[in-house]
């Protein structure tokens, strides 16, 4: 008798090829493509371009190809696997590819189609946006054919991405250094960062001062000066700000309004890829890869103990806020039954575009019921992490506002006015479950007081400050930003910073993204001979375009033919203006002490450093130091800047070991008056510089 054929479905991991598995039963066969099978070659632009064409005689290799059409082929290494596949597809009685849910799922599918010679158009694509048996199974009985609006977009993205990374990385091997890479959304970010960076270098710091009148009745309140005679008031020098205390001391302070009033507190809407990246960022320190990563693990399936393998979070990559009825309804039950009818606020959220792709919702627990209780000791400590924040996340979504009493008082004296505010928690409602940062005004309240009172200073505090330049982006910053200008997509976010860093166009410090020389050089030619692909709107503007072809059916070649006109000629500027950057070794005016030749400043995969003239005769090295031109209290040596094993930059004594003096913020040529340690400088609020000893308080 002959054993019946099975149902074959295609997935791109192995991990979820075993969880669907066990889903589907024993007619079915699941196995995995381990990603992508086919895509352009790795040693050549792999795209015929328009020049490709032109002329009498044609290369056979683009015999029936037009503009701008990729030139895929099978990828090296994955021989083995699509021969499986094709065994098995010829053996299937029938073949679904369930490869993930988004642009570059639905074009692996196209390319396995391509493969295994399946009509496209032939109900052959299933997908789902949870691994759960009902989301399977649902999925293989609503089968459709593959979305070529959806491989268009994507294609459109990949040939863009390769044609100027293609394109121009060549050009700033030859003009300044081998290795060296651009990218569409990667010299944009690239670009946003070393922008920060001039921002904060040519910032000058202005002098402001602030005066709060400290009261007391029933309970201790204090009140800022904001206005002089119904104007703002900015007081810049100390002076003025005696002159304005001696007035103040001399008047009389009456209470002119106060106000009460309930406010909300809304709750966030559930994860988009690009906001769960910034709160495990935030709250997780992950970075936003390990957050990708974990997310991954989360989605494909995890063991649990009376439950079997299950998929616990729903896809991760989505722009989308949207939730399923059937989520919402979950959540109801679950916040009524356990919290109360009063938490319950059932917000609907909906997405800032218009034309947002809304075929997958936002990022939620499959199963409300598995909290975060029930898998803690059964995942990783970061599985659970993620887990518990994304579960909170999404309970808090559907969770009532918080509601607060707060109240604002206005205070007279003479010609100036002075603010009191506060506010007290009366409901908690979502923040039962998400912790949020406090406003410093909540849990904050003023005694109760009448129009026309007068009140006592007890004292007055005046408080020097000195503006702030922007901060450095952190990985989280810079996620927001690239959202923010529409820049990018979530899939893409990941990879820009680790992108960077391993081109050496930006380090870290402690948790900030800081751009290197070469950083600014390739930046900085970049923007003279290549303005349009590394302009922030021009790239926005080209992600809505991408959109179109997706939502709209927008013919994606076309877009290309008008972005490679921008590039051809920008290309064609820059090979015929750019002067090669000069490769004679800058010295450094010392000798190697080995050999005698001059020693010369050089770049290297982790950054500057100095090396003899010699090499490779002489493999003499040395780290460049940074002097801070401050001497060590204990030994006289160089103070010098220097980096942990982690990376973060710290200040010590040129003569280690010998000497171990070292701080973390950096020191300055004056001692504490107070016990003559050395002072360091602080960015915190209403502190220029403090004393390095901890046990001193000293702060100026």
């Amino acid at each position: 008798m002959a054993t019946a054929k099975k149902t074959l479905v295609i997935v791109e991991s192995p991990s979820k090829a075993k969880t669907i598995g066990k889903f589907l039963g024993s007619r079915y066969k699941v196995i995995a493509s381990v990603g992508h099978v086919r895509d352009l070659p790795k040693s050549k632009l792999g795209i015929v371009l328009p020049q490709d064409l032109e002329g009498d005689s044609i290369d056979k290799k683009y015999e029936g190809k037009s503009a701008f059409d990729p030139m895929y082929i099978n990828i090296r290494g994955k021989g083995d696997i699509i021969k499986e596949l094709k065994k098995e597809a010829r053996n299937a009685s029938k073949v679904y590819l369930a490869t993930d849910p988004d642009r570059e799922g639905e074009a692996i599918s196209w390319h396995l189609a391509f493969l295994l010679g399946i009509d496209i158009m032939s109900p052959c694509r299933i997908v789902f946006n949870e691994i759960t048996a009902k989301a399977i199974k649902e999925a293989v009985k609503n089968p459709r054919p593959i979305d070529l609006n959806l491989v268009n977009a994507q294609q459109a993205r990949r040939v863009l991405d390769r044609l100027v990374g293609y394109r121009i990385s060549p050009l700033l091997w030859i003009k300044i250094q081998r290795g060296l890479s651009a990218g569409r959304v990667q010299s944009a970010a690239l670009k946003i960062i070393c922008t920060r960076e001039e921002e904060i270098k040519s910032f000058v710091p202005e002098e402001y001062w602030n005066i709060f009148a400290n009261f007391e009745k029933d309970k201790e309140f204090s009140a800022k000066l904001t206005e002089r005679d119904g104007k703002k008031l900015v007081i810049s020098n100390q002076q003025e700000c005696d002159e304005i205390g001696s007035e103040l001391e001399a008047g009389r302070y009456i209470v002119e309004n106060t106000e009460e009033k309930s406010r909300l507190r809304r709750p966030f809407a559930p994860f988009t890829t690009s906001s769960l990246q910034q709160d495990a960022a935030n709250k997780l320190n992950f970075t936003t890869r390990k957050t990708m990563m974990v997310a991954q693990q989360l989605y494909e399936g995890i063991e649990l103990q009376g439950r079997g393998t299950i998929g616990l979070v729903s896809y991760i990559r989505t722009d989308s806020v949207r939730i399923s009825d059937e989520a919402r309804a979950a959540a109801k039950t679950y916040i009524t039954e356990k919290l109360g009818d009063r938490y319950y606020g059932g917000s609907v959220y909906s997405n800032k575009k218009k034309d947002v792709q809304d075929a997958h919702e936002a990022i939620r627990p499959s199963n409300i019921e598995i909290t975060p209780d029930e898998i803690k000791g059964q995942v990783s400590k970061d599985q659970y992490n993620l887990y518990n924040l994304i579960w909170q996340r999404f309970i808090a979504s559907q969770m009532s506002p918080a509601e607060y009493k707060a109240v604002s008082v206005s205070i007279k004296n003479g010609r100036y006015l002075l603010r009191a505010t506060g506010s007290k928690l009366l409901f908690d409602g979502f923040l039962k479950v998400y912790a949020v940062s406090k406003n410093k005004e909540e849990d904050k309240l003023i005694p109760e007081l009448k129009v026309g009172e007068e009140l006592e200073a007890k004292a007055l505090d005046k408080e020097q400050n000195f503006t702030q330049p922007p901060q450095r982006f952190t990985e989280a910053s810079l996620v927001k930003e690239l959202e923010d200008k529409d820049i990018g997509r979530p899939s893409t976010y990941a990879p820009i910073v680790a992108t960077l860093s391993d081109r050496n166009y930006i380090t870290r410090e402690k948790k900030y993204l800081v751009p290197t020389e070469l950083g600014f050089i390739v930046t900085e030619m970049m923007t003279d001979y290549f303005k349009e692909i590394v302009d922030v709107d021009f790239t926005a503007n080209m992600e809505e375009k991408l959109d179109d072809i997706e939502v709209k059916g927008v013919p994606w070649k076309s877009i290309i033919e008008d972005y490679n006109k921008i590039l051809e000629e920008e290309l064609e500027k820059a090979e015929n203006e750019i002067h090669k950057i000069d490769k004679e070794p800058e010295l450094t005016g010392d000798i190697c002490e080995k050999c005698g030749r001059p020693m010369a400043r050089k770049h290297g995969r982790f950054g500057d450093f100095i090396a003899c003239t010699g090499y490779p005769e002489c493999k003499n090295t040395k780290a460049i130091v940074e002097k801070t031109g401050v001497k060590c209290p204990s030994c006289g040596g160089d103070i010098v800047v220097k980096r942990s094993k982690k990376g973060r930059v710290f200040y010590g004594c040129s003569n280690f070991p010998k000497c171990r003096q070292a701080y973390w913020d950096k020191p300055i040529e004056k001692k504490c008056p107070k016990c003559g340690s050395l002072l360091v400088e602080k960015k915190s609020r209403g502190a220029k510089y403090e004393c390095s000893n901890k046990e001193c308080k000293y702060k100026e």
